[in-house]
């Protein structure tokens, strides 16, 4: 199977490209040379249909890239805020077209013990019998 030969809904559009492209700060100079480095779009690509997919690294199609250099890659942007920087141009991007209400905004959260959130070393989970198992119909 080819690049090309990918599925299109699984590869980033031209203009979805052209906006996060930005994001990406410059590869690194390589002075002692050795191997190419993997194309951006082909990296962005691959990190994305795993995304899409919910796939294990390692059940990366090849012709996406090597599933370490992949890994690699996902690990380096996210060290230099790649991610964060195409939220933010997506923020911005949904602003322009759409308007976001900057006055108003609202934040919730909750933190509240797991009803069932698991035993104590040495305790047995107490349930109640089912009409199944006492041969009750």
């Amino acid at each position: 199977m080819s690049f090309t030969e990918i599925a299109p809904q699984y590869l980033l559009p031209d203009e979805v490209w052209e906006c996060i492209k930005s994001a990406i700060p410059p590869s690194p100079p390589k002075p002692k040379g050795g191997r190419p480095r993997m194309d951006n779009r082909q990296a962005m690509n691959a990190i994305f249909y795993l995304l899409r997919t919910g796939s294990q690294w390692n059940a990366l199609p090849r012709c996406l890239g090597a599933s370490s250099t992949v890994h690699d890659r996902f690990q380096e942007w996210e060290r230099q805020g790649v991610f964060v920087a195409m939220w933010e141009l997506g923020l911005k991007e949904y602003d322009e077209t759409l308007g976001i209400d900057w006055e108003w905004m609202s934040m919730d959260g909750a933190m509240v013990k797991a009803p069932l959130g698991g035993q104590q070393p040495g305790q047995t989970l107490q349930t109640e019998p089912s009409l199944a198992q006492s041969g009750v119909s």
